[in-house]
């Protein structure tokens, strides 16, 4: 079994600047990487939402 694919924020990313730009051709791309970063999705239904530079954005879904 081998380690998801993840990428941390760089300055100003939001979700979807993320989504874009590693699921670029992929529509709802945004909704797609929250269901695979459900932490992130947890903090933004607290109100909380943004990223933090050390937030692991997971860019696959998670191995079976």
């Amino acid at each position: 079994m081998g380690a998801r694919q993840f990428v941390f924020p760089q300055a100003g990313d939001d979700l979807a600047s993320i989504a874009d730009r590693v699921l670029p051709d992929t529509e709802g791309a945004s909704q797609q990487l929250l269901s695979w970063n459900l932490h992130l999705a947890a903090r933004a239904g607290q109100g909380r939402g943004g990223l933090l530079p050390s937030d692991i954005v997971f860019t696959e879904p998670p191995q079976a």
